[in-house]
């Protein structure tokens, strides 16, 4: 008999591949799950980070509103409101205010720049990345299973074949031990073992072979592959911790940048505090509503035992009827100024301390020349007037001078352009400056005439104010009629004699009758004729010879005599001068302006 090997058996489990690639694609399935967290994590802090942009953008917004709501209006009566320390702090807070939000403003511009603009590009190549690492994880686990499975092909082929081979030994052995059997089927039962046996022969070295390479792919598989993808896997979630970490650190730098700025517009507004002056401002106060006005004397005793004649002192304010002898004076000799605020001789004594709310309501309309206002707020208004036209004549004449240089470069380049295209400007700005000289002219003396009631004048307005009421004695109340004022304050105008205050033109003839006339200095000729239509002007005509008896004090007016009878006050420009060498060692003009 044939003895034929014993069929191999199947040592080796395979159901622990299994579960371990199950296992991994579980890891895989973990992984998956906290990496896309980590996203949602790194989203919600860029939406929390872009809300606070938008609050600190509505911030400044609100903070910039707030401070233009309250600025001054431009030509409003609350710009000239912030010339008093207390309002000019309250200004200063309002500008740094507005600085402060432009910080904020800083803060927005940054974190959205620096970290809302830069995660959200971040998240983007993290989802890239993410995505990548799993798909190759995923590629992983599929080719291990498909290895897996081949193994355990080959390991059903190999049992299968076993067993088939182990009927057909059995099959055998059973056949030649039956002596009714025939030689041939014994022989054909000997090489259906043996086939079976080849096949048994060969499935088992497939198999062999197919399991060698699974154990070699699977340590791959395990020990590097996986390890691999965990390991950037891992180094992906790690920074994107430290670039959340990042993002935080500069979210705090961005506010902390801005802190000194801050610092300095508060230090700003402190300063403003610290410089507000309670004195100054009642000073300011003061000088803005003082009236000008004397304090009335003392009223004298009247005794009704004697016979009914009433008294009143020089300086009361007594109703003056009749020959008009308590009538003041006004100029540098006059002893008071009357209160006007007695009417119908009934002396109000609430009016007393005057009520400057009075003067500000009725400064908005009134004649050209502020004559409704107090002594002092005329001069102020007249004295703002005359500075307002001096700065209107200098920017005509720095226009004139711009297109007379123009003219010259015209005539120099004549490519460059017609120079009598500027002539007609030329012309037009030369009448424009000379209506305002007319009219500084006319402003001054009135500033002249108010200036001459005050008690106490500097010499420069002392000598304008002497040369007009000189002059013009009965121009000092040819502007403003002397007036009496209500019980309320305001002043009214009184048409009867009998509440009338009249300054009689002898007043001021009889100071100046006492001057003597001021020597000759030198001599002057006339460049233009000029027309002196306001009161303490003589008008000249063009190469007219006259003598000189004052210089110009730096106002623009050169005195002047005719005669003995005629002299007044003409424009500088209008003049060449010359002075006597015994006078002053200069015998050469001293301005020479042309228009």
């Amino acid at each position: 008999m044939v003895s034929l090997p014993h069929p191999y058996v199947l040592h080796a489990a395979v159901s622990a591949p299994c579960l371990c690639c199950r296992k991994g694609k579980d890891q895989f399935d973990n992984l998956e799950k906290h990496t896309q967290w980590g996203i949602d994590v790194l989203e919600k802090y860029i939406k929390f980070v872009k809300e606070r942009t938008e609050i600190e953008l509505s911030y400044a917004k609100q903070l910039r509103n707030l401070s233009k709501k309250y600025q001054p209006k431009k030509n409003s009566k609350e710009e000239e409101e912030y010339r008093y320390t207390s309002t000019r702090a309250f200004l200063a807070t309002l500008n740094e205010m507005n600085d402060y939000a432009g910080q904020h403003e800083v803060i927005s511009e940054n974190m959205t720049s620096l970290i809302t603009g830069e995660l959200t590009r971040y998240v983007q190549e993290l989802k890239q990345e993410r995505k990548s690492h799993f798909h190759d994880g995923r590629k992983a686990q599929q080719h291990i299973e498909t290895c897996w499975k081949q193994l355990e092909a080959s390991k059903r082929r190999f049992e299968r074949d076993c067993k088939e081979a182990d009927r057909a030994q059995q099959y055998f052995e059973k056949m030649d031990a039956d002596i009714n059997v025939t030689k041939a089927d014994v022989e054909k039962a000997r090489q259906q073992a043996q086939l079976r046996h080849q096949m048994a022969e060969d499935s088992k070295a497939e198999y062999s072979s197919t399991l060698q390479k699974f154990n070699s792919e699977q340590h791959e598989h395990y020990y590097t592959h996986i390890p691999n993808i965990f390991q950037k896997i891992q180094e992906m979630e790690e920074r994107r911790i430290v670039r959340i970490g990042e993002s935080m650190k500069t979210f705090a730098e961005v506010d902390r940048q801005v802190i000194p700025i801050i610092g300095k517009c508060l230090d700003e507004i402190t300063k403003a505090a610290e410089a507000v002056d309670h004195k100054n401002d009642s000073q300011m106060v003061i000088e803005a509503f003082k009236s000008g006005f004397e304090p009335p004397g003392d009223i004298d005793f009247e005794d009704f035992t004697q016979p009914m004649k009433r008294t009143v002192s020089e300086s009361s304010l007594s109703n003056s009827r009749g020959d008009g002898k308590s009538e003041p004076k006004f100029g540098s000799k006059s002893k008071g100024k009357l209160w006007p605020f007695i009417k119908k001789n009934k002396l109000s004594l609430k009016l007393i301390n005057l009520n400057t709310q009075v003067w500000s309501l009725i400064e908005g309309a009134g004649p050209e020349d502020f004559s409704n206002l107090p002594p002092e707020q005329r001069r102020k208004k007249l004295q703002q007037k005359v500075d307002e036209l001096n700065r209107d004549i200098q920017k005509e004449m720095d226009q004139r001078d711009a297109l007379t240089k123009m003219k010259d470069v015209y005539i120099k380049n004549p490519q460059m352009g017609d120079a009598a295209s500027v002539d007609h400007r030329l012309a037009e700005l030369g009448q424009n400056i000379e209506k305002l000289r007319l009219e500084v002219q006319k402003f001054e003396g009135w500033l002249a005439e108010v200036e001459g009631r005050l008690p106490a004048r500097t010499e420069q307005s002392r000598r304008q104010s002497g040369v007009y009421e000189a002059q013009n004695p009965s121009g000092v109340n040819s502007c403003a009629q002397d007036r009496e004022s209500s019980p309320d304050g305001s002043y009214t105008e009184e048409q009867s004699q009998e509440t009338e205050m009249k300054v009689p033109a002898t007043d001021f003839d009889d100071e100046f009758d006492d001057e003597e006339p001021l020597p000759t200095i030198g001599t002057c000729k006339a460049l233009y004729t000029f027309e002196g239509q306001n009161e303490g002007t003589i008008s000249v005509a063009e190469g007219e010879m006259l003598y000189v008896i004052e210089e110009d004090k730096g106002d623009g007016w050169t005195r002047i005599r005719r005669n003995e009878d005629e002299e007044g006050y003409v424009p500088t420009s209008y003049v060449e001068v010359y002075l006597d060498k015994n006078a002053k060692d200069v015998h050469k003009p001293l301005q020479k302006i042309s228009e």
